[in-house]
């Protein structure tokens, strides 16, 4: 698989995909990511990539001709083009695994107010947000959705389980507590279930502890 991030900030983009669970996927290439400067594809003496808005208005706007330009550049036969964006639809785990099945991901990391929306008509095929708030540039959200869909690339986890057995995979729920060694720690206790050896009762009581803890945390997620 390969993910080409465009951005402003590519340093940004892929300081934390160097590490842990990812730095290891890129260096028993499984995965090929790499992040481009946008103003590599501006023109003009000064390569600006922003411009006011047309009709008024706060801020500045990314401009169409550079973004073209990298993705046409960028795009193979089967690419899929992502745009970062605060108006984007909500990036979820079944978001992750579908995404990871092709074989490349061009994601467009929005900047100041946006991008020209000619972009958005034209050339993007998915508008994602990873949460109702503002981030200083979209390089930090590419950075996050990438290492959501490297680590479901088959070898990345040591365990093929983990990505099974997490939160998010139902849906619906949040994973259960979890508890190690030491047994006793400072007047607190591992649930003695969790102790017994009673495989069955430790899936019911995990079953009943996602619920809670989803009903605590995440009631929105419960039908």
């Amino acid at each position: 698989m390969r993910i080409d991030i465009v951005t402003l900030f590519p340093e940004t983009a892929l300081a934390p995909l160097s590490e842990s669970i990812i730095g290891r996927a890129r260096g028993q290439q499984l995965i090929d990511i790499r992040a481009h400067q946008l103003r590599d594809w501006a023109e003009g003496k000064h390569r600006k990539t922003d411009e006011y808005l047309c009709g008024g208005g706060q801020g500045m706007l990314l401009k169409p001709e550079p973004l073209f330009a990298a993705v046409e550049e960028l795009r193979q036969e089967h690419s899929r083009v992502l745009l970062m964006t605060p108006q984007g639809s909500p990036f979820k785990q079944a978001d992750a695994r579908r995404l990871s099945k092709h074989e490349h991901l061009i994601i467009l990391c929005g900047h100041y107010e946006g991008v020209d929306h000619r972009v958005i008509d034209t050339l993007v095929d998915e508008e994602i947000s990873i949460g109702d708030y503002v981030l200083t540039n979209g390089a930090i959200a590419a950075a996050v959705v990438s290492d959501a869909i490297i680590r479901l690339l088959p070898g990345a986890l040591g365990d093929a389980r983990s990505s099974e057995e997490e939160s998010f995979t139902d849906p619906n729920m949040l994973e259960a507590p979890a508890y190690t060694k030491p047994n006793s720690f400072r007047g607190m206790d591992v649930p003695s279930v969790l102790l017994s050896g009673n495989h069955a009762a430790i899936n019911t009581w995990k079953k009943e502890q996602a619920m809670i803890r989803t009903r605590k945390n995440r009631p929105d997620l419960l039908p």
